[in-house]
């Protein structure tokens, strides 16, 4: 399926979506436009609410990558990034997530972003 008619001018297709509440939009001044109001779905997030980390050098060579390394490694992959654009890009954009939680390498991906939000 094609990309959705914007949203916001009701006049061209979107190519995009706004990251907050997933509504397309075509332009930079649709987007600009469309933030002029908050968003349905939008969640107030402070500086406070990001988890910290610090990054220092390996003390040795033969140290094991971090999780966020090998979601850095993972997303270079381009079979995985065009993955992530078709999802991003389906109308129905949750039956895509499940079905590429099937792609090993995509779970695996989710599997280490998840345990980077919400170590245990």
């Amino acid at each position: 399926m094609g990309p959705q008619q914007c949203k916001v001018c009701n006049e061209a297709k979107s190519k995009y979506k706004c990251p907050t509440c997933l509504m397309p939009y075509c332009s930079l001044v649709c987007y600009k436009k469309h933030k002029e109001t908050p968003c349905a779905t939008a969640t107030s997030v402070s500086s406070d609410d990001i988890p910290k980390t610090s990054h220092t050098a390996p003390v040795s060579g033969d140290k094991k990558p971090t999780a966020s390394e090998e979601v850095r490694d993972a997303l270079k992959n381009e079979d995985l990034q065009k993955l992530i654009c078709s999802i991003d890009n389906a109308p129905k954009a949750l039956e895509e997530l499940e079905k590429a939680m099937g792609v090993e390498a995509f779970r695996i991906l989710s599997d280490k972003v998840l345990s980077l939000v919400n170590p245990e």
